[in-house]
């Protein structure tokens, strides 16, 4: 069987952003991997397509009339993904170094792998760079942030990529546990970081709701029985005092209400927890922060993909 064309499959997906978008292409286009650079316009009718055509004819473009949220469009683009890994920046970001790239394919050196967390600055927020590994060797995460991130594209397919009816926000933390209740994990990297310029543009009401409702789904969809109560009740608490702390609890309110109101009405079938080992290994990279995976591999369950709901 012949190699690949491409070492991995570069996923912007964006909507209305054609100048933010710009940048992170032009970008792109200095890295020295073979890189195969897509962008998956969700429905934009600011003339990203025409951008596309006239200064960046050789970025693939695959574009929805009808918009369908950021989740869906990530796992449309797993889908038209023509490498092995899959390099996913948000459409405001861009690389700051031509190998970042490069760098971070070298991090998948190990079976148990599954994602790459890469390091990234929220320039407009401050100079710390997040998601950067403590030292030499593989440190495991809790999960990744998905303005900057690396997948294994066939395990993401088998496990079904991002659960579709969040919508919005906390599809990495859903993917993650199930991810590690196949085998596999996190892993932070080393790679020189991005930069991500965060839009002004924030929609912080529909970020409140989905936020707190998603937190909701996710205990249960995937935290083990004996767990759920108390995993919810200190999530409502955690949620109520940080809508309150941060002067905008209505809408956070309603989402938890949302949250709950689709729990007890979902189809039992849907519920698929995780063991709980998989629980309390997870609570511990939350809690004790990232762990050298020498340290846990022994606790992992048997690397094997499967198809969860």
């Amino acid at each position: 069987m012949s190699d690949p064309p491409f070492d991995a499959t570069l996923v912007i997906t964006t909507l209305n952003r054609k100048e933010l978008l710009r940048g992170a292409l032009a970008s792109a286009l200095q890295q020295t991997a073979r890189l195969e650079i897509l962008v998956v316009d969700d429905g934009s009718e600011d003339g990203t397509s025409e951008l596309l055509r006239d200064e960046f004819p050789t970025v693939r473009l695959h574009r929805f009339e009808q918009s369908a949220g950021l989740i869906q469009r990530r796992n449309n683009a797993a889908q038209l993904a023509r490498a092995p890994i899959i390099i996913s920046i948000d459409d405001d970001a861009a690389f700051t170094s031509p190998t970042t790239v490069q760098q971070t394919l070298s991090e998948f050196d190990d079976a148990r792998i599954g994602a790459v967390a890469m390091p990234f600055v929220d320039v407009r927020r401050d100079a710390q760079v997040r998601q950067q590994a403590p030292g030499p060797g593989v440190f495991v995460a809790a999960a990744f942030v998905g303005t900057a991130h690396a997948l294994r594209r066939e395990l993401f397919l088998q496990l079904d990529g991002y659960r579709a009816r969040l919508v919005h926000q906390g599809e990495e933390s859903d993917y993650c546990i199930r991810m590690l209740q196949a085998g596999y994990v996190v892993r932070l990297g080393a790679a020189d970081p991005i930069h991500h310029f965060e839009s002004p543009r924030r929609d912080f009401q529909r970020m409140d709701y989905y936020g707190r409702r998603n937190d909701i789904l996710f205990a249960w969809h995937n935290v083990p029985t004996a767990a759920l109560l108390p995993h919810l009740a200190a999530t409502t608490w955690n949620g109520l005092r940080f809508a309150l702390g941060c002067g905008r609890p209505w809408w956070m309110l309603r989402g938890t209400m949302a949250g709950y109101r689709q729990m007890l009405t979902a189809e039992r079938a849907a519920r698929r927890p995780v063991s709980r080992a998989t629980y309390r290994l997870l609570r511990e990279l939350k809690t004790h922060g990232p762990l050298p995976l020498s340290q846990i591999e022994m606790r992992l369950p048997v690397a094997r993909a499967s198809r969860p709901c």
